[in-house]
């Protein structure tokens, strides 16, 4: 099953929220499920944004399961877990483009295919998937302010001392554990270029 289709069954069987066929419209004519996750780290190839989001669902199923065991599907619905896991980085939709670059390889240049990070819509980061999503489908608080913080300690709006995230992360602990999510997938499940 490829990526996509694999993306499309556990969107279908999971969520069924007001304004989602919407979503799946905007997202098929979209490069979402061409589109690299990012330009040289992990998951830097076509079709890599789609995987790592599949990547980040699955390792989030398995923290909850984890956290709170066969029944964690009374803290946080399947719906809700399908939303923050596989819709966490829509702010990468469309920003990546291919291009070339001049690369030396035994003291000879040759021209290399890239990828080069260009945002339309510089918004943010987890800021910009809420954002995105909350113009098909209404989010929930917890399922805001997860996909609005799962970069965690990368997010640049932490670097200067604030606390927002770490209360969001005492108040929300479905929020962290998406984070983690989004670490283990990238660190453990998919490969980087460096």
């Amino acid at each position: 099953m490829s990526s996509k289709d694999e993306f499309l069954e556990i969107f279908y069987d999971n969520v069924d929220r007001e304004g989602a066929d919407k979503l799946l419209e905007w997202l098929e004519k979209s490069d979402f499920f061409e589109a690299p996750a990012s330009t040289r780290r992990h998951s830097s190839y076509k079709g890599g944004l789609c995987q790592h989001s599949l990547n980040v669902y699955k390792r989030f199923v398995k923290l909850l399961q984890c956290e709170y065991g066969d029944e964690w599907t009374k803290r946080v619905s399947p719906e809700s877990v399908a939303i923050m896991g596989l819709l966490h980085d829509l702010c990468k939709v469309d920003t990546y483009v291919e291009d070339v670059k001049n690369v030396k390889v035994d003291g000879k240049w040759e021209q290399r295919p890239y990828y080069r990070y260009e945002d339309s819509l510089p918004y943010g980061h987890g800021e910009k998937s809420v954002y995105i999503i909350s113009a098909f489908m209404r989010l929930s608080r917890e399922e805001a302010l997860a996909i609005n913080w799962h970069m965690g300690e990368y997010d640049i709006r932490v670097k200067n001392g604030s606390f927002m995230m770490a209360d969001v992360y005492y108040k929300y602990p479905i929020c962290f554990l998406l984070h983690l999510a989004d670490l283990t997938a990238t660190y453990l499940d998919e490969k980087s270029d460096n």
